[in-house]
């Protein structure tokens, strides 16, 4: 989504700036032309050069230089950007943002825009908190600027809280979005979606079960991404932290077997994404109460094979839905498993990801994922869980679009 966008980055004057070279780097590996405007106070924290060398852009910083004036005025440079986007955006800035101040050339190219902008707010968790940022940003929201950010964390200051400028990859999956939003905004009106997501927990006894390290984070966002395009989603999760996301229609589950009865209770729909982590076995005929230590011998748990959710809503016939779109998480033989396992279940596309140690996929916020179709397989980059999300409802948008 973003090949061939131009993005306008405005740098202004906090430690968070460090980060702005590793941005530009990610902007430009998804296809899009970066020029910057850095701010005095940026200037102190990342050099212009390195910025000019990293963007393949020349830099500008002063609104009265005559050379850029003449070549690329401020008015031009705002205008000719698809977005524009101040990371990190400090506490001084948001307030001259909101007073109209213009009294440098990041400013004024702000004030002269007709363009989006977005912000990715970074500074002291005080300064965050205060009456007076939190009011500046309310009425910044109200203007409708883009806000990504912040969170919560170790900062420079060596303080701990909110107000750490959002990772990279979050910044470059909100401008994803963004342009998602307006290049498919309605795309899925009418069309009936079916997510599941989360891990499920196979009772062993009251009070212990068999599960895995899902979090239910991909399988929300999937969620959220489609309801955003206009599906009426129905979210079936097993237990998860995530809070469910806003337009979603959610059934809460604990097993497998209670997810297959709330699919099946959720069809017709046109399309199913199959994200939750669900266990392969349970345990055949669990204990009613909790089972006791016996002087060190083993209880005996007899397993059985859970149902098979996607294989099941892959069957031919009147019900099947148009789309069947499973996840393969794998530790080995990623993309020769994802293949297979298509192919097995029949359904019509496999997200393929690697969650072996080391990945940080299963709890974590960003995902590498492979989608295996019958055309072939699509490699995408490293993005954050929403980012992965939005654009696989894009692709579905585009899929169900064509097939209308």
């Amino acid at each position: 989504m973003l090949e061939k966008k131009r993005i306008l980055l405005i740098v202004s004057g906090g430690i968070a700036a460090v980060k702005v070279p590793d941005l530009i780097r990610r902007l430009r590996e998804r296809g899009a032309s970066v020029r910057c405007i850095v701010t005095k106070g940026g200037a102190q924290f990342v050099t212009p050069l390195s910025l000019a060398a990293l963007s393949g852009e020349p830099v500008y910083q002063d609104l009265f230089s005559l050379k850029d004036e003449s070549e690329m005025g401020h008015i031009r440079l705002s205008r000719e950007a698809d977005i524009i986007l101040v990371a990190p955006a400090t506490a001084d800035i948001m307030a001259k943002m909101v007073a109209g101040m213009a009294d440098d050339l990041a400013t004024t190219a702000l004030l002269a825009t007709d363009k989006p902008v977005m912000i990715a707010p970074s500074m002291n968790v005080m300064m965050w908190t205060h009456p007076a940022t939190q009011s500046n940003l309310q009425i910044l929201k109200d203007r409708r600027v883009e806000v990504v950010g912040p969170g919560a964390g170790d900062l420079a200051c060596g303080e701990v809280g909110d107000g750490r400028m959002a990772e990279v990859l979050d910044i470059v999956g909100a401008l994803t979005q963004f342009f998602q939003k307006r290049e498919h905004k309605g795309g899925l009106v009418g069309v009936r979606a079916l997510v599941t997501s989360g891990p499920t927990h196979e009772p062993i006894d009251p009070v212990r079960y068999i599960s895995n390290r899902s979090s239910g984070k991909q399988g929300h966002a999937i969620a959220a991404s489609l309801a955003e395009l206009g599906a009426h989603v129905t979210l079936v999760t097993g237990p998860t932290h995530e809070p469910v996301p806003n337009g979603v229609q959610v059934v809460h589950i604990e097993t497998a077997a209670q997810m297959m009865n709330a699919c099946r209770t959720a069809l017709p729909t046109d399309v199913v994404v199959c994200a939750a982590a669900v266990a392969d076995w349970a345990v055949d005929g669990a204990n009613g109460s909790k089972i006791k230590k016996s002087g060190g011998k083993m209880p005996a748990l007899k397993l059985t094979e859970n149902p098979d959710i996607l294989a099941s809503l892959s069957q031919p016939g009147p019900q099947r839905p148009g789309l069947v779109i499973g996840f393969a998480a794998e530790t080995d033989n990623l993309l020769e498993n994802a293949r297979a396992k298509r192919a097995a279940k029949k359904c019509d596309w496999i997200v393929a990801n690697d969650v072996s140690i080391g990945t940080g996929t299963f709890g974590g916020d960003s995902n590498t994922v492979h989608l295996v179709t019958a055309e072939g397989v699509e490699e995408w980059p490293t993005l954050s869980k929403r980012a992965v999300a939005e654009r696989l409802a894009a692709r579905i948008s585009a899929h169900i679009q064509r097939h209308r």
